[in-house]
């Protein structure tokens, strides 16, 4: 048995998504075996990420500066603007290296059962966004499940009226997979076959 700090260490680390309280238990005793370099290093950039984290207010990344590093990069194409579920999805997105546009985060996916609805979201800001002017694509990156093309959908008629095209990421993808989980190549295809909604 460890000690309770131990224990509760462990319990905090297997709460991460893709650690389970095995996983956990390996890294805690590989961060005790190291305590003297790894366990302050990690102690010390978990507290300057505490400290600096902000969210972007253009885009909803987060980062530690706002505008995002993203947003405030300019040789970003302002004029495409892909749209994504969460931060995750941003990060595995942009991974790959394939988009040269801006993104938009919206901070979760429209669901009846959760109680989500389109306020709940950054869609307004999104639409804002466009309305502004100086966009004449919007992706949306939505995850293939029924939720995520829901959301695309509704985006799509709140932007019937603009003057923007609309495109989705091609169906390639995985039914009921999430952008976060995928590999660079699949990303890259769904990505390069996008088509228009609707």
């Amino acid at each position: 048995m460890a000690s309770q700090e131990i224990e509760t260490l462990a319990a905090a680390l297997a709460r991460m998504p893709g650690l389970g309280p095995r996983s956990a238990r390996r890294a805690v005793l590989w961060l005790v075996k190291r305590r003297d370099n790894a366990l302050p290093q990690l102690v010390e950039a978990l507290e300057k990420v505490r400290e600096t984290l902000v969210e972007c207010s253009i885009c909803g990344n987060v980062d530690t500066s706002d505008p995002c590093g993203i947003c405030a990069d300019p040789r970003r194409d302002a004029r495409s603007i892909c749209v994504v579920e969460d931060v995750a999805d941003l990060w595995a997105l942009d991974r790959a290296r394939l988009f040269t546009g801006t993104y938009h985060v919206l901070g979760g996916k429209l669901s009846a059962l959760d109680g989500v609805r389109p306020e709940d979201l950054r869609i307004a800001e999104l639409l804002e966004r466009v309305r502004e002017g100086g966009t004449d694509e919007v992706v949306l990156a939505m995850n293939a499940t029924l939720e995520g093309q829901t959301t695309a959908h509704y985006i799509a008629e709140r932007m019937e009226d603009l003057p923007v095209r609309i495109t989705q990421l091609a169906h390639g993808l995985p039914v009921g997979g999430e952008l976060d989980y995928l590999d660079e190549g699949t990303l890259a295809q769904a990505l390069r076959a996008r088509r228009p909604l609707g």
